[in-house]
């Protein structure tokens, strides 16, 4: 089925507030007919619920559950928890606890990638049909003895390729993950009889590369409902912007900051909300911190964060999805997103969020000064 151009990918008009009961009513009961019949085993590299991906898994699970269907799942053992057996698969990496250098984060999402992978193949258990993530499903695909599908959670990934590759010239500061597993996800298309993306951002990345649409099936995705807009009206002396996510080059950071830079507003405050992985980005995030003293870090539970917000902002260069802008709308919050996130399907023009060229730096900084002077998404 081809994604509903007239609305975002729950078949709802946007109009309609994200997290609304209306809203995630039409989103869910679109998940359900998008998924295999009989027993579907399902396979994902996070612990359940956690994350962006965990949370990815708990949706297909949940549509799984409400239709009735038998299923099972398999995942990473959540941290500092004892493993569920029945579900969960300890995967034991050194990667953990590798020092931070300019190539881990490529190598650490390999070695994960593939060190999940391998225990997850040898868990399988029988089942009518198996569901894998992109990166980290080859080697199940190729020992599974059932029909397979794919959760594409990124766009094709040349097209990651090519956004990244663009990102790191700007901001050489760390190498780009996605080469490094480029090969994988191609032979993991390869495999798959269906594709499960989750917005038409990363539909049309498939069309692009020759898909036929009859392989791609759309499951929209939806916030956890517990982002929600506070009971009490925000207050606060200051404009704060706040990011929710990795703080990486992919994902627009560097260009967040230096867009903050050139807004002048000295009640402005841009609030981090995530760690690093690179010394690169430590020693660029650090030194923003300490010449602007507007920026500032605060990584955990981003839900008061949200709530608190007078303004989200997503740069990145590429997301599936984007799970944090969701959250952010659905707490009340407007939101400023690049044009290669998937959730700019659930903004609609003149409403409470805006999309922006990806990578412009003078158009971020523009149009955060005309949100903080309430000219642009104005309540």
């Amino acid at each position: 089925m081809s994604p509903d151009r007239s609305a975002g990918p729950t078949g709802v008009s946007p109009a309609v507030a994200v997290g609304a009961e209306p809203w995630r009513a039409a989103a869910l009961a679109r998940q359900e007919p998008e998924l295999p019949g009989g027993r579907v085993l399902v396979t994902c590299s996070a612990p359940f619920g956690g994350g962006g991906l965990g949370r990815h898994l708990a949706e297909i699970v949940g549509a799984l559950d409400r239709r009735g269907a038998e299923s099972d799942y398999i995942c990473e053992a959540r941290a500092g928890q004892a493993a569920d057996p029945a579900h969960e698969v300890v995967v034991r990496r050194k990667v953990a606890l590798a020092p931070l250098t300019r190539r881990s984060p490529a190598w650490r999402l390999w070695s994960a990638s593939v060190g999940f992978d391998r225990a997850a193949a040898r868990a399988l258990r029988p089942a009518d049909h198996l569901i894998g993530f992109n990166g980290t499903s080859l080697r199940q695909f190729r020992a599974a003895s059932c029909p397979v599908s794919l959760v594409s959670a990124t766009a094709h990934m040349r097209r990651v390729v090519e956004q990244h590759r663009r990102a790191h010239r700007r901001y050489p500061l760390e190498p780009p993950w996605a080469t490094r597993v480029l090969a994988r996800n191609l032979a993991e298309y390869e495999r798959a009889e269906r594709i499960h993306v989750s917005s038409r951002y990363v539909w049309e990345s498939f069309l692009a590369e020759g898909f036929a649409e009859e392989r791609l099936a759309m499951f929209p995705l939806t916030p956890d409902p517990r982002f929600s807009a506070p009971a009490a009206e925000r207050r606060s002396s200051t404009y704060d912007l706040v990011y929710v996510g990795g703080l990486s080059v992919d994902k627009g950071v560097p260009l967040l900051i230096d867009a903050v830079a050139k807004v002048p507003f000295e009640d402005l405050r841009l609030l981090l909300v995530g760690g690093w992985k690179t010394r690169g980005m430590r020693a660029f995030v650090t030194r923003a911190c300490a010449r602007d003293p507007r920026v500032s870090i605060a990584p955990g539970d981003p839900l008061e964060r949200l709530r608190g917000a007078s303004l989200y902002v997503h740069p990145t260069y590429s997301d599936g999805f984007g799970y944090a802008p969701a959250e952010a709308m659905a707490c009340g919050v407007p939101v400023l997103v690049s044009e290669d996130t998937g959730m700019k399907d659930l903004i609609e023009d003149g409403g409470r969020g805006a999309v922006l060229a990806t990578g412009d730096l003078d158009a971020l900084a523009e149009a955060i000064a005309a949100c903080y002077r309430g000219e642009m998404l104005a309540a």
